[in-house]
Parts: C-alpha cells; sequence; structure tokens
C-alpha cells in the first residue's frame, strides 16, 4: 500500500495594505456654495411671510417723534393689530403714510370729534396700500391705486402722479392733493412715508368740503322781494337820489295832470265872483233910477 502524499501549505508574501477595500472617491463639482447658479435657485424662491415681531409700525412712527396725534388715533381704533396680522401673512406687501402732527392741526376744528368710530377706522385704513411701494414703484403704477378703506360703494382709491427728475410723488384724493415729505422705511415688506396732510377720501369728506362754494342763485320772487327791500332803505337811510330807483313815469305824469286841473278850477271860480260882482251892481243901479 502507497503511503499518502502529504500536503505541504506554502504561504505566499501578502502586502499589508493589499487586503483592504477601496471605495470610490465622491466626486467633487466645479462650484461652491456661493456659486451663481445657487444664488439664482435661492432668489426664485417667493418670499415667505413676514416672521412675528420683525416689524412693528408703531415702533417706526415713535423714532420719528411727531406723529403723536396719529398714534394715539391708532390706538383707540386698534388699527396696528389689524396691520400687523396682515404683514405676517401677506405676500405683497403693505404702504403707509404717516401725516405727522402738523397734518392733524390743518383739520377743521371737530373734524375727528365729528366722526364715527367706525368712519375713524376707514380714514385710517385710507393711509395703507395693500401693497409694498418704492418711490420708484410709484412711477409705473396704474392709477387709481386701491386702498385698505371701502364702503357701500366699493374700495376707495387714490390717484397718483410722479416726477422722474425729482422723485416726487403726489397724491390726489378728490378732496386734497398730499405730496410724499419723507421715508421713513422703505424695505419689503413695509413702507411708511411722511405726510404734510391728512388724506380726506370723497366717501368720507366730499369734494367740495375743502372748495369755495358758489352762492346759489336766487329765484325770481326773491330777487322782486329783494330789490323792493332795497329801495325802501335806500329811502331810509337817505341814499343819494342817483342811487334810488326812479319813480314809474305814468306816475308823474298823473301826479302834475292834477295839479294843472286844480289850477283851472281856482282860476274858474275867480272870475265867477268877478262877473256876479258886476251884475248885483248893475240891478241896484236900475233899482235906483
Amino acid at each position: 500500500m502507497a503511503a499518502p502524499h502529504a500536503v505541504v501549505c506554502t504561504t505566499l508574501p501578502v502586502s499589508p495594505t493589499s487586503h483592504r477595500h477601496k471605495w470610490p472617491r465622491t466626486p467633487s463639482f466645479p462650484f461652491s456654495s456661493s456659486s451663481p447658479f445657487l444664488s439664482a435657485a435661492a432668489e426664485d424662491v417667493a418670499p415667505s411671510p413676514t416672521p412675528p415681531g420683525e416689524l412693528n409700525l408703531t415702533s417706526i412712527l415713535e423714532t420719528g417723534g411727531q406723529y403723536s396725534s396719529l398714534l394715539r388715533l391708532l390706538e383707540t381704533t386698534k388699527i396696528t393689530t389689524q396691520l400687523t396680522e396682515q404683514l405676517k401673512n401677506s405676500y405683497d406687501g403693505l404702504t403707509f403714510f404717516a401725516p405727522n402732527d402738523n397734518a392733524f392741526t390743518k383739520l377743521k376744528t371737530g373734524t375727528l370729534n365729528g366722526l364715527t368710530d367706525q368712519q375713524k377706522i376707514q380714514l385710517l385704513l385710507y393711509h395703507v396700500l395693500p401693497r409694498y411701494y418704492s418711490v420708484t414703484t410709484f412711477q409705473t403704477a396704474s392709477n387709481p391705486l386701491p386702498k385698505q378703506a371701502s364702503g357701500p360703494g366699493g374700495m376707495y382709491s387714490v390717484n397718483v402722479t410722479t416726477s422722474t427728475t425729482n422723485h416726487l410723488v403726489n397724491m390726489s384724493t378728490g378732496v386734497v392733493d398730499v405730496p410724499i415729505s419723507s421715508t421713513l422705511m422703505a424695505k419689503f415688506p413695509l413702507a411708511v412715508y411722511s405726510v404734510d396732510d391728512v388724506l380726506l377720501p370723497v366717501q368720507l369728506f366730499g369734494a367740495s368740503r375743502h372748495k369755495a362754494s358758489a352762492p346759489a342763485p336766487a329765484a325770481a320772487g326773491q330777487d322782486g322781494a329783494g330789490a323792493a327791500t332795497g329801495k325802501a332803505n335806500a329811502r331810509k337811510k337817505g341814499v343819494p337820489k342817483s342811487d334810488v330807483a326812479a319813480e314809474p313815469k305814468a306816475a308823474a305824469e298823473e301826479a302834475e295832470d292834477s295839479k294843472s286841473a286844480a289850477a283851472g278850477r281856482g282860476r274858474a271860480g275867480w272870475w265867477t265872483a268877478i262877473v256876479t260882482a258886476f251884475a248885483v251892481v248893475a240891478v241896484v243901479n236900475l233899482l235906483s233910477a
């Protein structure tokens, strides 16, 4: 029986790193996080609503230092709360026109007190545009611009005119023309502009409220009565004859005729008396003879 073959194991030299698995390298891109491609993509994303507490209209007006009357009115009507909530959920932003204290002193006495609480709210909302407008944006805006205020006739509106040379923005309400005097804040989503007059809507104040009204024409009967009264007053006060209306011609002629008739009757009476006297003398002479 043959002897079994011996199995000989030979150990081959192995490189210390030959047993490690090599993972493929992560490909590198030719642009970084500051690449213009990423920036453009970020700009295409629609802006999200304003985070709570980021904007505060009251703080902006307090910093301005000359809006005490406006701040009191905003506090009374609670409009600030409404605008703040709107800014939190708005993608269009807001534009607010802030009348300074001097603007309120120009109003006639009792103007604000004569408004109801709801009318005061509409007056304040008339100072709000429901979207963000920069000064340059006004130059391409289409009139009329709708306001935040509304009434039975629909949305209130205002017409805006601009000047490209000095960036002047003027608003016409139908009652007053008011230019923007300065910018308190203009950063999306809120723009706040100072104005030197209160914006008065036609729906609350009427177009003739601040215009001189023409005198109403007098009726025909009133003209006659006024003329007669004027003549009587003129005679009482001794107004010169040239200022007093002349008497009718017919009345003057009638008076003249009456005088002439009276004079004629007087002359006829004298002649009758003389003739009678001569007749009596003649009769007496005849009887004496």
